[in-house]
């Protein structure tokens, strides 16, 4: 590649690839990443074939438009990339982040913020260690709670064991599942039972057949049937006892025993249940088994619920909207101020799952460009059970999120950038300013609080 080469080859450093097609951007990006210690490599496009295999980085700050009018986004997979825009406006920032880009910028960008982004883009890549990047799987997230729950997924799939996966309805447990059947048996089956579909008198032989001839030949049963694959079990506490001593068998031995069996049958089967009920309390009742707990337990990973990741509500609303719209073949949606301090001051019982559901039926709703918050199916004066003190700690007024978004994003954005994000003129983003007394920042060139790039 040209460009700009590191003379700088700890192997243990980050590598960094800028791809920016204006010199003097490009120089001042790899200053800045150099000064903090990552090894950089800049080049001004990307070839059309895209990186070559031996060519690896552990991350990728691009510029979306490239004079090549290529998709860096496509040529530098599986790295995880951040979008360094010249232009940025939301309907580019919504579609980049649903196809897979980690964060999406303004240039000039400030040192800490795009050094920040790197880093959570990093911490966020479940790629890592053998699992597949975020582009590969729907689980989206910047949040505290969320990165935790990537890395234990880096963690679990760096092993081939039980895994236990805890969390209220709605939050994506069979997506944690899919990840962690794809990060090592991707091209194997993966069989999915809900534990409470089935009849407790007919789950067993669900399971693991039966050795009794039916029609001339025994019956077989899903564990077989995932053999040198995954059996995900949804909802394995309400597994009847007797199932869950043949899945305990199964998890120590590697043995399936069929209904009426003396004998089990050796199988290579990846075990991941999921729950969305308090199994150690279930245990401590003596109505889940302690030893299969245990079992399953040498991993557990807990999802979080929507309403303990903060931005990660709206960023997802933004993500869902550009979905519903492109499923729904309409013009990119946005949503209006107060659609935004609605989703933000809900505590989502359904979690990610209300979310889309509410998402899409705004979109087919919305008879323009903008969903109002009329649109939305949602009550935030509702009481909720579940969310408790987490409701009241994250709801917030109009005006609340009004100042907090502008207080939070003006040095990144302009005038026009955040009137749009907000729904509203700039005249009314002016009289609001006024109103909050929140001075305005004359340009984003002169006076900055932090040096820009």
């Amino acid at each position: 590649m040209d460009g700009d080469r590191s003379e700088q080859s700890d192997a243990a450093m980050t590598r960094v690839l800028v791809v920016e097609p204006d010199a003097a951007a490009r120089e001042r990006l790899c200053a800045c990443l150099h000064a903090a210690g990552f090894a950089v490599e800049a080049v001004a496009d990307l070839p059309a074939e895209g990186l070559s295999r031996h060519t690896v980085f552990d991350v990728v700050a691009a510029n979306p438009s490239l004079p090549s009018r290529l998709d860096p986004i496509a040529l530098t997979r599986p790295a995880p990339i951040v979008l360094l825009a010249t232009n940025a406006n939301v309907p580019d920032a919504v579609q980049g982040m649903r196809r897979g880009a980690a964060d999406y910028l303004q240039q000039p960008v400030a040192a800490e913020v795009l050094i920040d982004a790197l880093q959570r883009a990093l911490a966020s890549d479940v790629g890592r260690s053998g699992a597949p990047h975020p582009a590969a799987w729907p689980l989206y997230g910047a949040s505290m709670p969320m990165l935790s729950l990537f890395a234990g997924i880096r963690a679990a799939a760096a092993a081939d064991g039980a895994v236990l996966i805890e969390g209220e309805s709605g939050t994506g447990k069979e997506l944690v599942a899919r990840a962690l059947h794809d990060s090592r048996r991707r091209n194997a089956p993966m069989i999915t039972l809900n534990c409470l579909a089935i009849p407790e008198a007919l789950i067993e032989s669900e399971l693991f057949g039966d050795a009794r001839v039916a029609a001339g030949r025994p019956e077989a049963g899903l564990v077989e049937a995932a053999h040198g694959g995954t059996l995900f079990l949804k909802e394995v506490g309400e597994l009847p006892p007797s199932a869950q001593t043949r899945l305990l068998e199964l998890l120590r031995d590697g043995e399936s025993r069929p209904v009426h069996a003396t004998h089990g049958r050796r199988v290579d089967v990846r075990v991941i249940a999921a729950t969305r009920r308090d199994i150690n309390q279930l245990a401590a009742g003596g109505r889940f088994s302690a030893d299969l707990l245990n079992a399953l337990g040498a991993a557990r990973l807990t999802v979080p619920p929507l309403r303990a990741r903060g931005d990660d509500i709206l960023e997802l609303a933004q993500l869902l909207a550009a979905r519903a719209a492109a499923k729904f073949n309409k013009a990119p949606l946005r949503f209006s101020t107060a659609a935004l301090a609605a989703m933000a001051a809900y505590a989502w019982p359904g979690n990610v799952r209300e979310l889309q559901n509410a998402v899409e039926r705004a979109a087919i709703l919305c008879e323009g460009d903008e969903i109002g918050s009329g649109l939305l199916p949602i009550d935030v004066g509702a009481p909720d059970s579940q969310a408790g003190a987490a409701g009241s700690e994250n709801g917030v007024s109009l005006e609340d999120y009004f100042v907090r978004f502008v207080a939070e994003n003006q040095d990144q954005l302009t005038e026009t950038e955040l009137a749009t994000r907000l729904g509203i003129s700039r005249k009314s983003l002016w009289e609001r300013r006024k109103r909050h007394g929140i001075p305005r920042r004359r340009t984003r060139k002169r006076g900055p609080r932090r040096e820009a790039l």
